[in-house]
């Protein structure tokens, strides 16, 4: 009876553990149901969620003349710029120029003391007179002694002597003459003037500060004419060509500005192979753009111009297996493949061209992310002010 008894209770403990956990599963399973069913009906109603974009978040599908080549970058430089430097050691006298001052060609804008150079000239002029006065007196006893020996009263030998102290006497005032050139040509070189027409891009001296031979007072730059120079592989050379132009699109600018090849290095670089191009930009005309020597520069050198049906780079997604674009139709979000083309620059815009779309498909821009597709799409509307 006891054995019996005990068989029963195990049984019942059985049942009891197993009642539980089926009771367990049925929660499980019912929780997880909800759970589901609370996923679909977020889905659906993101399906049915409402976008809203301003007008600046779509483009359209239009046909662009698309700019292909090599894409060139690096910082402006002034084609012409001088630095001044003192020629002569002194007191810097005189300097009122600043970064930023227009100077013509020609103008002086600095000054060294002159007055020890000024009494230099003033020396080697009182020895060059004295050596023309003793070039006269021995002059003098030259002819008197050619006299005397054509006379026969004294020997060719003295006449020897006399034509030596000549020549000797001539030389030292020559060599008196040229210290006197040198000299003067040293109070000339006080005067620092600007060699070219430009604004003034450093001032590396200031007035009352000695400076020797030399030393840079000045940089002076033209920004008239602006080159970039490009770094290119070696197997970009081959396309390249005098003549040719590029779109630049200037660092802090959304507009573009033309440029064009101008010369080629003809020798690579050391070590890494490459070849140098340099683009000359036009900047003289009134209406350019403000450009600044060191300024970056980036862009395209063109090596063929297409047209073809277009959209920004940017807006074109690779989050699924085949590159897709987000359209605006009928009101929603729709995802349409696109078959791309050539791609390149479009002005101052990298571009790829599509196949497949439509002219003036609207086109949701890069910088929205990623829609729902069938997402229902209004557009911001801005409320005119009304008068106080």
């Amino acid at each position: 009876m006891n054995g019996a008894k005990k068989s029963g209770l195990k049984w019942l403990l059985i049942l009891l553990v197993l009642g539980a956990i089926g009771t367990a599963v049925a929660r499980l399973l019912s929780a997880r149901q909800a759970q589901q069913a609370a996923l679909v009906a977020a889905s659906a109603a993101k399906q049915t969620s409402s976008v809203e974009l301003a007008s600046t978040d779509v483009t359209q599908v239009r046909v662009l003349e698309i700019l292909q080549g090599l894409a060139v970058s690096g910082s402006l430089k002034a084609v012409n710029s001088a630095v001044i430097k003192a020629r002569v050691a002194g007191e810097l006298q005189g300097l009122t120029v600043r970064e930023g001052d227009f100077v013509k060609a020609g103008q002086v804008i600095a000054r060294i003391d002159a007055s020890e150079y000024q009494s230099r000239v003033r020396q080697f002029k009182e020895q060059a007179d004295s050596a023309k006065a003793q070039v006269d007196v021995v002059q003098r006893q030259y002819d008197n002694n050619k006299a005397l020996v054509d006379q026969g009263f004294i020997s060719k030998t003295a006449l020897d002597v006399s034509l030596a102290n000549l020549n000797a006497a001539k030389a030292t005032y020559r060599a008196a003459q040229a210290a006197t050139d040198v000299a003067t040509k040293s109070v000339e070189d006080t005067e620092l003037k600007a060699p070219i027409s430009g604004q003034v891009s450093q001032r590396l001296a200031q007035p009352g500060e000695r400076v020797g031979v030399d030393a840079r007072i000045v940089e002076i730059v033209d920004l008239n004419r602006l080159e970039l120079e490009a770094t290119l592989s070696a197997a970009d050379t081959t396309q390249i060509r005098v003549g040719q132009n590029a779109e630049l699109q200037i660092e802090g600018s959304n507009k573009t500005v033309a440029a064009k090849v101008v010369r080629i290095n003809p020798s690579a670089q050391a070590g890494s192979r490459s070849v140098l191009a340099y683009l000359s930009i036009d900047n003289s005309k009134p209406d350019a753009l403000p450009l600044r020597q060191g300024l970056f520069a980036q862009g395209t050198l063109g090596t063929a111009r297409t047209l073809l049906p277009a959209v920004p780079l940017t807006s074109v997604r690779t989050d699924k297996p085949a590159p897709y674009v987000q359209t605006i139709e009928n009101g929603k979000v729709a995802h349409r493949a696109a078959e791309l083309g050539a791609r390149g620059n479009a002005n101052g815009t990298d571009v790829v061209a599509v196949k497949g779309l439509p002219d003036n498909t609207l086109v949701i821009l890069g910088n929205i992310g990623a829609l729902r597709e069938g997402a229902s799409v209004t557009f911001t509307q801005i409320k005119a002010k009304t008068a106080p």
